[in-house]
């Protein structure tokens, strides 16, 4: 019997705990391992921009104008002599805060409202998921742009306005996982023991949902980010002196015709983060689907 045999029947006998497994089958997808890495990357990027960026964010220089990419300036200047490079490095950050703090709330609402009307079920259940059904038929777009209007525009209202109508899928999700996980022994166990519905919900059902959960976090953000870069270009999202991707795009498609790299940069660095994004998502949903591993 050789060394490797060896090896294997040790490690088939130690066993893989599920997420040591879905790591292993996400290691083997080249493209969620790419997204990963360039996810990462993004957010480096992000973290270190104020230390990092070749220029200030607040400087500009009006002489030198709008300037195709140089040996100064790798990815240009805009209308106001500013580095593109800083400015998208800048941008990224709201981008990138916005695609995971709107989410962090529409998953917080989802998760809550899905794991209470699954676990109630009958006449709760009824009413809450009635409610998710009504709020599905209203179009999202308006609701976002009367509360930008009528309690202004600012990031803090931007986040609580997209959260609040990105958490209705995740409600349905988490709800049904809700709804097949009480029925399990470890929950009827639970509830032989007298441990409260809210306990129950928060140590036994929703570590148990996970998997569902982080694959529609990861396609949550993507959408997420396309909804604040089209509310920018409408000129109702991030607004001066701050900077967003949607908002450079805006920009740049005023001046595209004369100006291309003002668009064509903050554009690609969107598009790439959107598809690292969506490589991730497509393989954690890979990665944990059990029963796909099985075949």
């Amino acid at each position: 019997m050789t060394t490797q045999m060896i090896s294997d029947i040790t490690e088939a006998e130690k066993g893989t705990s599920l997420w040591k497994d879905a790591w292993l089958r996400l290691r083997k997808n080249r493209l969620a391992v790419i997204g990963l890495v360039m996810l990462v990357l993004f957010i480096v990027i992000a973290l270190l921009t104020p230390w990092i960026a070749p220029y200030s964010y607040q400087a500009q220089n009006l002489d030198l104008g709008a300037t195709p990419p140089s040996a100064a300036h790798w990815l240009g200047t805009d209308i106001f002599g500013r580095d593109m490079l800083t400015q998208i490095m800048y941008g990224g950050r709201v981008s990138l805060a916005v695609g995971f703090v709107a989410t962090a709330v529409a998953l917080v609402i989802g998760i809550s409202w899905g794991a209470i009307a699954g676990y109630a079920g009958g006449r709760v259940d009824a009413v809450m998921m009635r409610l998710v059904d009504i709020l599905y038929a209203l179009p999202f777009m308006i609701f976002i742009v009367l509360l930008m209007v009528v309690f202004g525009r600012n990031m803090l209202l931007l986040f609580l306005a997209i959260g609040a109508v990105e958490w209705l899928t995740m409600a349905r999700i988490m709800r049904s996982q809700v709804q097949s996980l009480r029925q399990q022994e470890f929950v009827e166990a639970a509830v032989s023991l007298g441990l409260s519905p809210a306990t129950i919900i928060r140590r036994h059902i929703v570590p148990n949902a996970l998997g569902p959960i982080i694959v529609y976090t990861t396609l949550t953000i993507p959408s997420v980010m396309l909804l604040e870069a089209f509310l920018s270009f409408l000129g109702l999202g991030i607004q001066p002196p701050q900077t967003s991707w949607g908002l450079l795009i805006s920009y740049g498609a005023e001046t595209m015709e004369e100006f291309p790299w003002l668009l064509i940069f903050p554009g690609l660095a969107l598009t790439l983060t959107l598809f690292s994004l969506n490589f991730l998502g497509d393989g954690l949903r890979d990665a944990l689907d059990v029963r796909g591993s099985r075949d």
